[in-house]
């Protein structure tokens, strides 16, 4: 990526996608070119969560509401301690943001992040056309880096593809840290970080529980040497198929019995760890609003999501497993996609979507609260 600040307002910008599909709109942000997998999230507010969540690493995110940046950008709601997105595309930004917690505008925190955007452009004949033909990659240039469409198409398609891509490691801390639990102590838990969210570990700490957070390298023996209650396996970006390493340490978690619970990149590596396959969805669930049925209980949850894998599991039946039996637990409502899975003779369970979802929706919160029984269970 290559980018400047330079006037990005008044400035060109051009969108191309793989399939020769190109939009042309004005810079956003940074000036300069990106690229990656372009995909479409449906959230109409929780923008800055979007835009610093790692599972969101080499993706070009392009919102479906057509009004973004309204409420600026504060310093209170990033999930990490940066933007992850390689771009952003927007319909129609504020001018002026309105909001008393905000800082700065958007436009200005892309710009300073060196995060390459496009605006002006019709986001729903884009959302459109990545329905119908799948995510694909795709790049945004401005400024110095425009030339002729046939020149950019050819770079768009010699950048990498998300199938086979592993990126975990990209995003995880690189030393462990400790979140404290909030107010007394009940539990230890050791989060694996293949790309956590600040409200993870927050959503633990309200709960009491004491969470080490550890680099996606961890091993078995580095997750037990805190001594934890339990073990978490975080959301992330990437190919569940090439996280070989998560999958093994999850296998020796699961022989060992500790409760367990896994989100997002994390239900694909409980998938994995089990035996099942994994699969590259055509555009993948992103943003807010989607339901989910929790199938041990019947009640619909409305969620928020950001996967474009999914786990190959049977939804009406109860499959044999390494370790004991597992059944589908949750299952999407739109399109019969395995939204979680649990063990029914070990305590581990995980879901696809996002709980700790800081800009809502809030349904699933109570997951966190059966990851707590599980260890209440283990420790009677």
């Amino acid at each position: 990526m290559t980018t400047s600040t330079r006037g990005a307002a008044k400035t060109p910008a051009v969108l191309v996608l793989e399939d020769g599909r190109v939009f042309r709109g004005r810079a956003y942000g940074a000036v300069g070119e990106t690229f990656g997998e372009a995909v479409f999230s449906t959230g109409m507010t929780g923008y800055q969560e979007t835009l610093t969540d790692p599972s969101y690493h080499r993706q070009v995110v392009v919102m479906t509401a057509p009004h973004v940046g309204n409420t600026g950008v504060n310093d209170e709601d990033p999930e990490s301690k940066r933007i992850w997105v390689s771009g952003y595309v927007v319909r129609d930004p504020a001018r002026v943001p309105s909001n008393w917690r905000s800082r700065r505008s958007l436009d200005e925190e892309l710009a300073a992040q060196g995060v390459v955007g496009i605006s002006g452009i019709d986001t729903r004949a884009l959302t459109r056309h990545l329905r119908e033909r799948g995510a694909m990659r795709v790049g945004i240039f401005s400024g110095d880096a425009v030339q002729d469409d046939s020149a950019l198409l050819a770079r768009v398609q010699e950048a990498p593809q998300m199938k086979g891509a592993n990126l975990s490691a990209e995003v995880a801390t690189t030393e462990p840290y400790v979140v404290p639990a909030i107010g007394e102590k009940k539990f230890t838990v050791a989060a694996v970080d293949l790309g956590i969210k600040g409200m993870t570990p927050h959503r633990m700490a309200e709960r009491g529980i004491e969470v080490h957070v550890l680099p996606a390298t961890a091993t078995v023996e580095d997750v037990y040497a805190v001594n934890p209650d339990g073990v978490f396996f975080s959301n992330g970006p990437g190919d569940p198929a090439t996280a070989d390493h998560p999958v093994s340490v999850m296998q020796g978690v699961l022989e060992r019995g500790t409760p367990l619970f896994g989100i997002c990149f994390g239900n694909q590596i409980l998938g994995r760890a089990l035996g099942f396959g994994t699969y590259k969805l055509k555009y993948g669930h992103r943003g807010i609003n989607q339901p989910v049925q929790d199938q041990t209980t019947g009640k619909v949850e409305v969620t928020a999501h950001n996967h474009g894998f999914a786990v190959d599991a049977p939804l009406d039946q109860v499959s044999e497993t390494p370790f004991g039996r597992a059944e589908v637990s949750h299952v999407c409502l739109n399109d019969n996609v395995v939204e979680g899975l649990q063990l029914l003779d070990r305590p581990a369970f995980s879901v696809q979507y996002h709980p700790e979802a800081a800009a809502g929706p809030h349904d699933a919160a109570y997951l966190f609260d059966r990851f707590v029984s599980l260890m209440e269970g283990q420790r009677a």
